[in-house]
């Protein structure tokens, strides 16, 4: 996965931010939006938001 792909335009949130994001402790979208703000102009990026963080949280606790 490129982690410098960014995945929320808006706020210039990439891949790597949001992994960075769950690294830090951030379980939710709702903890990585407080953190990023990732998804809370347009919203048009909240399915991958979404699952990036259901990705990366999986892959933290394996």
């Amino acid at each position: 996965m490129d982690l410098e792909k960014v995945v929320c335009y808006c706020q210039n949130v990439t891949n790597g931010m949001i992994k960075e994001a769950v690294d830090g402790g951030a379980v939710t979208l709702e903890d990585v939006q407080a953190a990023t703000g990732a998804g809370t102009v347009c919203g048009g990026c909240l399915e991958n938001v979404r699952r990036l963080v259901d990705q990366f949280v999986s892959e933290r606790q394996a």
